[in-house]
Formats: structure tokens, C-alpha cells, sequence
């Protein structure tokens, strides 16, 4: 604990009290969070910043600040091809607030959809956390492409996709591929890029393989000591403002509803003709 800082003692109070908080505390005319002002907060820090603060619970540094802010901005937008976007277009087109129309949206991510975040950063943090490489301080290149060719090897023999790597749209996802030039540049290159980018250049070479954004930025968040519990949550983070742009956008057209598919497309196969007579 730095000089000065100190943390508010209300243990006579916390039996009183449901429930307890390290994030904000509200009182009259004063509003705390971590320890800052938020007085002081909004006049000095930018909302990636802020975001970092409240997940991480401390400030990030210079380097951290900049590449964190790459990691939110990249999640921004990805076009009406996700299901999240397509959801909430759905349903802002039947005249549902925009509210409403990004809960749907939000409720759309799971496990195929932003779940290769969480998916590469368990692989990640648990592949380096179960290796000999987790206790170097100077990652020896030998092990960790040997680790690295142990799990692309593990993930060809059981015939499944390694998370992080490959897009069904792009041959080199852009923002992947970014987001790693950034890394590098900025110094932000830890055991889990590293191991990232070993994974990549084996996939590259036997199968024409790249890293995703899930990847790059599983690999980066692993970096700052963020748990892969939060992986669809930073997700969501930078994607909300893309949603709400695309809401807003059907919202303000004002056309009919948007038909999911057309009659056409359904092929109905259930029974014909059954006879209420027949089951009485």
C-alpha cells in the first residue's frame, strides 16, 4: 500500500450490512471509486482508463493505458454479420425501445458467439500455468514453441479448432493481425503473446491459419493479469456502442419489421392430417 492510501474501516458495520464493496462508495455529496474521486476521475482519465480501474482495481500504467484502449476500440463493430447485431436489429425493427432492442443483443453471446475469448485465454493461462515455461522469467524460444506445437498437435488429433485462430469471413482477420503490430511496437509482448504468436506461425505455416481477434486479445488481456472469467465481458464492453449505432439506425429508418427468413425458406417437417377422433 502506497503512502497515504488506506482502506475505510466499517467492520463494526459489516454485520449490518448485506452487502459488501471494494468498488464504490457513496456518500453525501461525495462519490468514491477505488479510493479516487470521481470528481478527479472525470477530469483526468480517458473510459478505457476508467474501465481498467474498476475491473483491475488500480490505475494502469502508461503502457498499459495504450494498449488497453487498443483492446476496447477493436471489439467496436464487426458489420450486422454477428448474431448480436442481427438480434438487436430484429427486434429494434418491431418497434421495441433501444433498451430492449440491445438486451436482446447482449443476451446473444455465448458460447459461439465471443466465447473464443474466454476459450483462448483458458488455453493460454492454463498451458503456460501447467508448463515448466510458467516459472522462466526469460522465456526460452525452444519451449515455448514446443509448447506450442504440443497443443496445435492436441487439437489436430482430436479433429477441433484451436480458439483464437482463424475467421469464417477473413483469411487474416485485420484486427488480429493489429492488434499484434501493437503489441510488438508498444513493448506489450509477455508469455502469453509470445505463446500466441508461436501457435500462429505453426497454423500459418501447415494449414494457411491465423490469429482472430479472440486470440490477440485473449493473449493481450492474459498479459495484464485479466482472469478468462471476464473474456465475454471485455468482449461486450467494446461492443455495446457498435449495437447501440446499429439500433439506432433501424430504429430511425422506421421500416417494416425485419423477417428473420422468407416463407420459402421453411420446410416444415413435423405430422400432417392427424384426427383429434384418432386420440380420444
Amino acid at each position: 500500500m502506497a503512502n497515504g492510501e488506506k482502506i475505510k474501516d466499517n467492520s463494526l458495520k459489516n454485520e449490518e450490512f448485506k452487502i459488501n464493496t471494494a468498488i464504490t462508495d457513496i456518500e453525501s455529496n461525495k462519490i468514491v471509486t477505488r479510493g479516487y474521486s470521481q470528481k478527479d476521475l472525470i477530469a483526468n482519465i480517458s473510459f478505457s482508463d476508467m474501465v481498467y480501474l474498476l475491473l483491475k482495481g488500480r490505475m494502469p500504467s502508461p503502457k498499459e493505458s495504450k494498449m488497453f484502449n487498443h483492446v476496447l476500440v477493436s471489439f467496436c463493430d464487426h458489420g450486422v454479420t454477428s448474431p448480436s447485431t442481427q438480434t438487436s436489429r430484429l427486434i429494434a425493427s418491431s418497434g421495441s425501445p433501444l433498451n430492449v432492442a440491445l438486451s436482446g443483443g447482449l443476451l446473444s453471446f455465448g458460447e459461439k458467439h465471443a466465447g473464443a475469448i474466454e476459450k483462448a485465454m483458458n488455453l493460454f493461462q492454463n498451458s503456460l500455468n501447467n508448463s515448466v515455461c510458467s516459472d522462466l522469467i526469460d522465456f526460452d524460444d525452444f519451449k515455448i514453441k514446443e509448447l506450442a506445437n504440443n497443443i496445435v498437435n492436441y487439437y489436430s488429433n482430436n479433429n477441433e479448432k484451436v480458439p483464437g485462430f482463424g475467421h469464417r469471413y477473413h483469411t487474416k482477420d485485420p484486427r488480429g493481425v493489429k492488434l499484434m503490430e501493437l503489441a510488438t511496437e508498444e513493448d506489450c509482448i509477455g508469455k502469453h503473446t509470445k505463446l500466441a504468436l508461436a501457435i500462429e506461425k505453426i497454423l500459418s505455416e501447415k494449414k494457411g491459419i491465423y490469429i482472430n481477434l479472440d486470440g490477440a486479445n485473449g493473449a493481450i488481456l492474459s498479459d495484464m493479469g485479466f482472469s478468462s472469467s471476464l473474456g465475454i465481458g471485455m468482449f461486450m464492453i467494446g461492443r455495446i456502442p457498435g449495437i447501440i449505432a446499429h439500433v439506432n439506425e433501424e430504429i430511425t429508418k422506421k421500416e417494416g419489421f425485419r423477417k428473420f427468413c422468407n416463407i420459402d425458406d421453411i420446410s416444415y417437417c413435423g405430422y400432417e392430417d392427424k384426427h383429434l377422433n384418432d386420440e380420444i
